[in-house]
């Protein structure tokens, strides 16, 4: 189970089946970080989770990123109940921090630490966690109605170029928007209960866009817990296809590594990243289903809607028309998705492991687009980037009543609360494209 390590003291109480706890040191915890060694602490509380991995609901990885670390504020912000996850921790825990160790590992900001703390309490009597009915039920409805009026435009005027391009444009709304409603679902913000949480998740990701929830689920968990930072941050995986940040760039210069000649990236990045993402990421979804007996149920999901669009666009376009149909759809979706999900976060700091606090991590990551109806909608309200990432479990629709005291709490500790126009937003990403590609090809021919 991960191995034994050097105790302090023992502990009178147990908590641990009646096996006497012990006591660690930080350095202690901080040597079981590796892939079959896994301990972390949450509340001073030192947990084994080196076989527990394995089953969390989460994934293996997201839990993986944390160990050796304290993982209280990333445990606290995922899980809507903490108390009911406890049951799951009891059999975990092996022992407890040592009264002289600090309740925050390495350089982490007590005071950042207690203060946001201190906020997430101010938010819970606020009843900010609390969700209402209405939006979300509004908002499947519009997605709904999109979708009937696209079918009902090639049903009443044929199928001719303008009526099949309103048809592609009202599809790809409705695709856009219910990827923004399956990322309320699958953060648990709508339901008290997770269990409903799921059962929505999986309708709306799987019936109504055609993708996996557990694939989801398991990047997208991993992009929260350690936003920007290379090797556990997915979304920072480019595949070598593009060098982001300042660190990666000058380290791919120095290696004289090359796949693609990036001081062109913020150019081939028009016809690579927003065209290919959305058609490539729906692929790879099904293929996994197929090969991963876990996912069969998120294969059925996606099967069924496949089905219900060719059941409904085949005997209008064909069977190959449908398909040319959906792949252009896909295609202006992707823009879409790409550009909202990438202004928030590519312009960013993007670096290696800090171990920095939950607070000074998300905020140097994220950053926000200004508010506006119109920006709200588009964005699914992820131009609240920052509070969405602080607090991922909190309903949508309360992120412009949070914004304001976050804001403030930033300022109290110096720590910069970004927030800019929607075009200055899609203008950066293009800005630190060809920034990361000039430091590549400055360390490439001089270093």
């Amino acid at each position: 189970m991960g191995g034994g390590g050097q105790l302090t003291e023992p502990v009178e109480t147990s908590a641990c089946g009646g096996r006497a706890a012990s006591v660690y040191t930080w350095d202690e915890v901080q040597k079981h970080c590796h892939r079959n060694d896994q301990w972390l602490v949450i509340n001073r509380k030192v947990y084994n989770v080196t076989q527990w991995a394995k089953r969390h609901p989460g994934g293996l990885r997201v839990i993986s990123h944390y160990a050796g670390e304290d993982a209280t504020e990333a445990f606290l912000a995922f899980h809507p109940n903490p108390k009911l996850v406890q049951k799951f921790l009891k059999p975990l825990l092996i022992g407890e921090l040592a009264v002289t160790e600090p309740s925050q590992d390495r350089n982490k900001n007590a005071a950042v630490v207690e203060d946001f703390q201190a906020l997430r309490t101010r938010a819970e009597g606020l009843g900010l966690f609390q969700a209402q009915p209405l939006f979300f039920c509004l908002h499947l409805g519009h997605i709904l109605l999109l979708e009937l009026l696209a079918w009902m435009s090639v049903w009443l005027w044929g199928t001719g170029w303008s009526t099949t391009l309103l048809c592609s444009f009202l599809l790809a709304v409705a695709q856009a928007q219910a990827g923004w409603l399956q990322h309320d679902f699958g953060h648990l913000s709508v339901f008290k209960l997770s269990r409903w949480n799921h059962i929505f998740h999986k309708f709306i990701i799987g019936h109504l866009k055609g993708a996996s929830g557990n694939w989801w689920n398991h990047r997208h968990f991993q992009h929260h817990a350690k936003p920007n930072v290379f090797s556990k941050d997915p979304d920072v995986n480019m595949l070598h296809v593009f060098v982001v940040g300042d660190i990666q760039p000058v380290e791919y210069g120095i290696k004289k590594i090359k796949y693609m000649p990036y001081h062109h990236q913020h150019q081939y990045f028009f016809l690579v990243g927003p065209p290919l993402l959305i058609p490539v990421y729906f692929h790879v979804q099904i293929l996994r289903a197929m090969f991963s007996r876990r996912d069969w149920v998120d294969l059925a999901w996606s099967m069924s809607y496949y089905l219900r669009y060719f059941c409904c666009y085949a005997p209008f376009y064909g069977l190959l028309g449908s398909v040319a149909l959906i792949s252009f759809v896909r295609f202006l979706e992707s823009h879409w998705f790409v550009w909202v999900t990438q202004m928030n976060h590519l312009p960013m700091n993007i670096d290696h492991e800090k171990q920095q606090d939950w607070l000074s991590m998300q905020l140097s990551a994220t950053c926000n687009i200004e508010q506006s109806c119109f920006n709200d909608w588009f964005s699914g309200h992820l131009n609240f980037q920052i509070e969405h990432h602080l607090f991922p479990t909190m309903p949508r629709h309360n992120y412009q009543v949070l914004a304001p005291l976050v804001r403030a709490l930033c300022e109290k500790h110096g720590i910069p609360y970004q927030e800019k126009t929607l075009w200055r937003g899609v203008a950066d990403v293009v800005r630190s494209l060809k920034n990361s590609g000039d430091l590549w090809m400055d360390a490439y021919l001089h270093k």
